[in-house]
């Protein structure tokens, strides 16, 4: 088994989950006792959530790259950014290391297209519906990626950085997301990607009619596979 190592805690929410899954999953393919060889770097969150504020992608490129570096002297063989926003670093992170490095969104257009879809709409974060390192990753492999209008993309934003960060899981931010999910697919989406890790702590698959992309769980069966190859 490969180490893994987790560049998370952006939130450590989202992080737990990333755990949660990688081990659950060893376990349920190697069966006994089996785990999963971490080595986890969490950050404090708010240091993060600043540099997303100011636009310093630089120094938060720079900071994460540096980190992920160390998980590769410390041994790990597969490097997972567990956090859709933080993606639009990766160049500076997948220069630094030469371990291997599992983009999210590539695992995540790689089960769009084992559905057979061509459109999709992206929720997440703010940066992540608006600007271009998430969906041009998409839009390569010939996906049209839809995003939500405003006053939607506000609201989604709102309640990921007001509730979901902060470990508030609210009924009715499911019932206002399940709306913007409706718009969109009577719009044309033919399915909806949970694109902020945090999302699927409060939209599931049962909750919507239309195929379900969770970034989170997409990308942790993928360290998997990786590690286990």
């Amino acid at each position: 088994m490969k180490r893994i190592g987790l560049l998370g805690g952006m939130s450590w929410e989202s992080s737990v989950e990333y755990e949660r899954l990688i081990n659950t999953e060893v376990r349920r393919r190697l069966g006994g006792t089996t785990s999963a060889d971490l080595i986890i770097r969490s950050y404090n969150f708010a240091e993060i959530e600043a540099f997303q504020e100011s636009s310093d992608w630089e120094a938060a490129g720079a900071m994460l790259a540096r980190d992920a570096l160390v998980l590769e002297l410390a041994g790990a063989e597969v490097i997972v950014l567990c956090t859709n926003t933080m993606h639009k670093v990766a160049p500076a992170i997948e220069a630094a290391i030469s371990s291997e490095f599992l983009h999210i969104a590539d695992m995540t257009a790689h089960a769009i297209e084992a559905e057979g879809l061509s459109t999709v709409a992206l929720l997440g974060t703010r940066y992540t519906m608006e600007q271009k390192f998430y969906r041009d990753r998409l839009e390569e492999r010939g996906i049209t990626v839809m995003v939500p209008d405003e006053p939607d993309r506000s609201m989604i934003h709102g309640v990921i950085f007001d509730e979901l960060v902060r470990g508030d899981v609210l009924p009715e931010s499911r019932e206002a997301y399940l709306g913007a999910i409706a718009t969109l697919v009577c719009a044309g989406a033919e399915g909806i990607i949970a694109g902020c890790t945090e999302i699927e702590l409060l939209v599931g698959a049962d909750d919507v009619n239309v195929p379900y992309f969770p970034t989170t769980r997409l990308h942790a069966i993928s360290a998997v596979d990786a590690a286990l190859a």
